[in-house]
């Protein structure tokens, strides 16, 4: 029987309280500022950050923890106006040429364009698995939660608490089958935030570049909040058997049919031989 997730999740923090840590950032304590120097910005006794990016650099901050298996929030407002040209990223990353990693990019556009919000999912280094979506709100406006739920089944990508996108290990099943088939399961990851350029890609293509006339671009960060065991594996029972709640599926599958705008498993220019055995 499925496991609802919200039972799901309160196993996943009960499991075994000895070992879980719940972490509600102080920026200075929780954070190091990794480059761009003083543009980024700790505000608020440590409760808030501002990322700015200007024709010379743009910045970049990286958790001075590590997680395997966790629940990460970050609440974010994004670079308003003419953002095309720049990219705002959230994302979770391990080291090293076969690294993990999990990513939100904001992909800016013109005034009056919405932002692209790209997700990707990289393990032992290996990638390739972009969908994009656009928002059903203007992520300009106010902060706005953005979360992942890593277990060592599955991964949701949440916007405002509704799920957006699962990717769910199947190696046992696929592994098999594609050897280039994995899934993030074994390397701790740390969390990272930017601003920075990208207009060569990052806007229609690079089609778009950057006006520097309206820099600073600025995004703001607030309320990091990260729940993780200590061990080196996800042992709620309930695991074994993750699920979505009926009306979270809905809308999973509302923002899905709305809001998607590519999913790597349609591309048929791309993988014209039929798309990866976990698209199927």
């Amino acid at each position: 029987m499925d496991t609802p997730l919200h039972l799901l999740f309160l196993l996943f923090l009960l499991a075994s309280s000895a070992a879980l840590a719940i972490v509600s950032a102080n920026f200075y304590n929780d954070f190091d500022i990794t480059w761009g120097n003083d543009r980024a910005k700790i505000l608020d006794n440590g409760q808030q950050l501002q990322l700015t990016l200007d024709r010379f650099s743009g910045c970049g901050i990286q958790s001075k923890q590590e997680y395997l298996f966790a629940k990460i929030d970050m609440q974010i407002k994004l670079v308003p106006g003419n953002s095309a040209g720049t990219v705002t990223t959230f994302y979770l990353s391990s080291q090293g040429p076969k690294h993990d990693e999990i990513d939100f990019e904001f992909l800016g556009n013109l005034s009056g364009d919405p932002y692209i919000l790209h997700t990707n999912v990289f393990a032992q280094g290996l990638g390739n698995r972009e969908q994009q979506f656009y928002l059903w709100f203007d992520p300009t406006l106010d902060f706005h939660n953005y979360s992942v739920l890593w277990t060592s089944n599955q991964i949701i990508f949440s916007v405002d608490g509704s799920p957006i996108r699962v990717f769910k290990n199947r190696e046992t099943e696929l592994g098999k089958v594609d050897s280039n088939y994995h899934y993030p399961k074994s390397q701790a990851m740390g969390v990272y935030s930017s601003l920075w350029n990208a207009d060569d890609w990052a806007t229609r293509g690079g089609l778009v570049k950057t006006d520097w006339t309206k820099a600073p671009f600025v995004a703001s960060f607030r309320n990091f909040n990260a729940a993780a065991t200590a061990t080196s594996s996800f042992d709620a029972a309930a695991a074994e058997e993750e699920a979505l709640e009926s009306n979270q599926e809905q809308r999973l599958q509302w923002v899905r049919k709305n809001y998607m705008i590519y999913d790597y498993c349609g591309d048929t220019k791309r993988f014209p031989q039929g798309p990866p055995p976990e698209c199927k």
